[in-house]
């Protein structure tokens, strides 16, 4: 098993003296401190361009797809590098073939990312957008997936792995398979599951998949990824051009040729200059979630889970709006306290980080959250 306190005493040492509870990895995680060192000596050197060489550039991004298709199970040339979850979700929405008559099938309290780019191709082209409606505030897995199976405008199934208020986990490798088998483009926002829970896309069947890296990766505002199914590369035509995204373009010695064919692989989707300094922080966090398995950490936000579970249980008043389940839960815990305002303010007030969202409390501990301060913030949810 990893030795969590030890990565922690290296990478947080502010925690170990610390009276901070930090709970909101769900909108922004903490920078390890190998990460804040790569950005810091990466800024320092932009301060000095001189000093920058040609690995700085280039293969600082080639590291991170690798870095990233090793994450998901991937290659590195199905990974194309973005600044934002929003960018993979708008390449998917429009540069997958639709037209009038087609359905865009999602689920009900999506987050405004992964819907309002869905709405505004549905407009342009004349297809229809249906959202299925929620069961209490969680999505209804069944009725996706019966939606998938009898309704045969659907080209598109576009979801949120982990629902960014709810904390409902949707159940990829039975949605994915259900879209395979009827040839249906399979698109997924998997911003608050990865770092938290693992995924294998040469297994789990997807087509498109958009991550930003600043949330549960710990990554720097501006390091995000789309991965691309290989067999899906040539079937999509870029909705914008980027002046690196066509054959020939890596070549800086021979700039002016203007070859409008695109690379094969995941780069035809890649809108240069990207930033270097994040994407060098990423790559410093990517390798410690190397270290530190995610598998282990699933394991570690599921046992804190098993104890909220048996908080709410034990304490009926408070509603545990996220499932109750393992396997449909991930990092992100919502819950319903009676005087929901009063219980955030003195979770502030003791310096508990955490959000409030949809009129919920949002709970969204990491593998440095330790059993002994998950208590700590349990025994105040009810004063």
């Amino acid at each position: 098993m990893t030795d969590f306190q030890a990565l922690q005493q290296r990478e947080y040492p502010w925690m170990t003296d610390s009276d901070v509870i930090y709970l909101d990895h769900a909108s922004t995680g903490a920078y390890p401190k190998a990460t804040a060192d790569a950005v810091t000596a990466y800024v320092s050197l932009r301060h000095m361009p001189h000093t920058l060489r040609p690995e700085h550039f280039f293969a600082t991004l080639q590291r991170s797809r690798e870095l990233v298709a090793q994450l998901i199970g991937a290659s590195a040339a199905e990974i194309a590098l973005t600044t934002n979850t929003s960018h993979g979700v708008n390449l998917a929405a429009f540069s997958i073939p639709l037209t009038t008559g087609d359905e865009i099938l999602t689920v009900d309290r999506e987050f405004p990312a992964n819907a309002l780019p869905w709405i505004k191709r549905a407009e342009r082209t004349g297809a229809t957008l249906v959202r299925l409606p929620c069961v209490n505030d969680v999505p209804d897995e069944a009725a996706l997936l019966n939606a998938i199976a009898t309704r045969p405008n659907v080209k598109v199934v576009a979801v949120s792995w982990v629902s960014f208020c709810s904390g409902a986990r949707i159940d990829l490798d039975a949605v994915g398979t259900a879209c395979r088998e009827r040839g249906i483009w399979f698109v997924v926002d998997a911003i608050q599951g990865l770092g938290a829970v693992p995924l294998d896309v040469s297994k789990t069947p997807i087509d498109i998949l958009a991550s930003g890296a600043q949330k549960w990766l710990q990554s720097p505002w501006g390091s995000a990824f789309t991965y691309v199914r290989k067999e899906r590369i040539a079937q999509l035509e870029p909705p914008t051009v980027g002046w690196m995204s066509t054959r020939g373009s890596d070549d800086l010695f021979n700039m002016l040729t203007y070859d409008p064919v695109w690379f094969e692989d995941a780069r035809k989707f890649e809108i240069i200059t990207l930033p270097f300094p994040d994407f060098s922080g990423m790559n410093a966090s990517l390798a410690l979630f190397q270290e530190l398995g995610v598998a282990n950490i699933a394991e570690h936000l599921a046992s804190l889970g098993d104890r909220l579970v048996d908080f709410c249980d034990a304490h009926p008043e408070v509603r545990l709006v996220t499932p109750r389940d393992r396997p449909h839960r991930a990092g992100v815990f919502a819950i319903q306290p009676p005087e929901l305002d009063a219980t955030s303010a003195r979770l502030k007030a003791n310096r508990i980080f955490h959000s409030v969202r949809e009129r919920c409390i949002r709970l969204s501990p990491h593998w440095y959250t330790t059993p002994a301060q998950w208590e700590r913030v349990l025994s105040l949810v009810l004063g």
